[in-house]
């Protein structure tokens, strides 16, 4: 029997604009994307990419076609029903962060739980959890102006897991990042899909940075241009390094 998808694009449409002024920005897309995956979308400026990011993560809605999330048919849900679905099984992580600026990283945390309307105390133990998780533990009460670019991000992160999502959407997560600050963040991803079994959906612009995902997929001008798995991730190759090294350290001091 054939697993059904966690999410599943069918003939995905989206069209801006009428008349001569319309532009079709995803052209038919299909695409199926299993629980516990990581994906890199890649593709130029204009392929479709973030647009069908912007569907996956129930920001918009398609023209035609059908995004089924779970077996659920999300293009017929209401707005507010979208933004439930967002609420529970989703997480966002940007390029530019979002924080806010003169609240503690503890608190920028836990704004998702607050939108859900959580209890004071179960707030803080979530936020407490979720940023020693991207280690950050003994930061909590920093502001974004105390933190370096990759603390930031590693606060932005936290903030999207909190809630405990099913999939996590990151838009160039390492956008603004340098380039170790960038393998950091890349692995903490890594860490969370393999570890915690969350669905990684990242678009990127930068290979070095897909290349740590289970699967590329390739947009260009409203189709997926290319759908290929990714026999060697660079986390798993970092994974294998560090269990050998510490096996290896073991039986040394054996």
């Amino acid at each position: 029997m054939t697993e059904t998808p966690l999410i599943a694009l069918k003939r995905v449409t989206k069209v801006y604009g009428r008349g001569s002024t319309a532009l079709s920005a995803l052209k038919g897309v299909d695409l199926t994307i299993q629980a516990g995956d990581f994906v890199a979308i890649m593709g130029p400026s204009g392929s479709g990419k973030s647009t069908a990011m912007n569907t996956l993560g129930c920001l918009d809605t398609p023209t035609t076609g059908e995004y089924l999330f779970n077996g659920v048919h999300v293009e017929t849900l209401s707005r507010d029903q979208r933004a439930r679905l967002r609420r529970r099984f989703l997480g966002f992580v940007f390029q530019g962060f979002n924080l806010l600026a003169r609240t503690s990283a503890q608190e920028n945390v836990e704004l998702p739980l607050l939108y859900r309307g959580e209890s004071a105390a179960a707030r803080h133990t979530a936020a407490a959890k979720a940023l020693a998780s991207v280690g950050l533990a003994g930061w909590e009460h920093h502001t974004p102006a105390e933190l370096s670019g990759g603390q930031q991000q590693r606060v932005a992160i936290a903030r999207a897991i909190v809630t405990e999502p099913a999939v996590l959407l990151a838009d160039e997560p390492t956008g603004n990042l340098d380039t170790q600050r960038s393998r950091e963040i890349m692995e903490l991803l890594w860490g969370l899909n393999v570890d915690h079994g969350i669905t990684v959906l990242m678009v990127t612009h930068e290979a070095d940075m897909a290349a740590y995902a289970k699967r590329i997929v390739r947009f260009v001008d409203g189709v997926v241009e290319s759908d290929q798995p990714n026999p060697n991730p660079t986390g798993l190759r970092k994974s294998v390094a560090v269990a050998e090294a510490q096996a290896t350290q073991t039986v040394g001091s054996a």
